[in-house]
């Protein structure tokens, strides 16, 4: 049992989603020597460089996502927030938001997959809705990180997005955040996820068997939010039109990529490179999901002594949505 220090809380854990960033980790994926996607990195490798920002501190609870209820509080702690239902900002500017340094639950410290955790007071939001655990523990990371893409690329009314791995947790959690904000959005996803990623707002559905060139023309798109990244990067740029954005945050097919530098300097093209959640970010959720403009899509739950069993199904890459632990 976690013991909060000043400054800190208690959470009973009520649910906690599960990450791209837990898998990646688990594999040093962040290793500058792995060159290959998540589902072909092997697990037998010593990677002394695989953590997210330094080597990983062993032993780790990871869980980057957190629902949780407050049941203590530490010394200089409030003891009214006892009882409050919270989601944890996983993202942590430790220095303030004018430093781009970042503390992850989760990945620097211990996280979610538990029954309790500590985390800073000012890290644990309440929310009031009528939300289960489950939708509430599936926001933080991937709806943080859409939203954190978002607002740096600058999304507004009457743009036309494009979304590769429409269908994930971080790729449904931009539709829904592009169209919040008006724009017009393309999915790319699987055939079979087809009617699902139509289901949560996308206006063009194209599978990733069609040459988005061919299907939307060159310099077509105002800004491509991508997470897919592998042999298809070149494609995105081609289909931006000029003084396009490119905004990541991830790179599940691959994190080496062949870039032409016409496609990016002629275009006058801005690649944008997110992990640091900009300060508006958290408290934008918040008011989205008390104000019912947000709904996420949970693909399946799972308690949480089938771990094992949860990360094996995510990483199938056959679900929509998200995949959620529950204590």
């Amino acid at each position: 049992m976690p013991e909060p220090g000043p400054g800190e809380v208690l959470l009973k854990v009520l649910a906690a989603g599960v990450n791209n960033t837990e898998i990646n980790t688990r594999l040093g994926w962040y290793s500058s020597s792995v060159r290959k996607g998540t589902g072909d990195t092997g697990e037998d490798e010593d990677r002394a460089d695989g953590g997210w920002n330094a080597t990983t501190p062993f032993p780790l609870i990871q869980g980057t996502d957190c629902c949780g209820r407050i049941v203590a509080a530490g010394s200089d702690g409030d003891a009214a927030r006892i009882g409050e239902r919270v989601i944890v900002r996983a993202c942590m500017r430790e220095h303030g938001f004018d430093s781009m340094r970042t503390l992850w639950l989760g990945s620097d410290f211990d996280g979610a997959f538990a029954q309790y955790l500590k985390v800073p007071e000012h890290e644990a939001f309440a929310v009031d809705c009528d939300w289960s655990d489950a939708e509430l523990g599936s926001i933080p990371c991937a709806y943080g990180t859409a939203e954190n893409m978002i607002e740096r690329a600058g999304v507004g009314s009457g743009m036309r997005v494009l979304v590769p791995g429409a269908s994930g947790g971080v790729g449904s959690a931009v539709v829904q955040l592009a169209k919040r904000r008006g724009a017009e959005v393309i999915g790319i996803t699987s055939a079979e996820k087809r009617e699902t990623v139509r289901d949560i707002g996308v206006d063009r559905v194209l599978t990733r068997a069609d040459d988005p060139v061919a299907a939307l023309d060159e310099e077509s798109v105002d800004v491509v939010v991508d997470n897919v990244a592998g042999a298809g990067f070149g494609t995105m740029l081609k289909v931006l039109r000029r003084g396009g954005r490119y905004v990541t945050s991830g790179a599940i097919a691959g994190p080496v990529v062949e870039l032409d530098m016409r496609d990016l300097y002629l275009k006058d093209v801005s690649l944008i490179g997110c992990t640091a959640w900009d300060e508006p970010v958290f408290p934008n959720l918040i008011s989205y999901i008390e104000a019912g403009e947000i709904r996420p899509l949970v693909a399946k739950t799972f308690s949480l002594d089938r771990i094992a069993e949860a990360q094996e199904a995510f990483s199938a890459k056959d679900h929509a949505g998200k995949i959620v632990l529950l204590p």
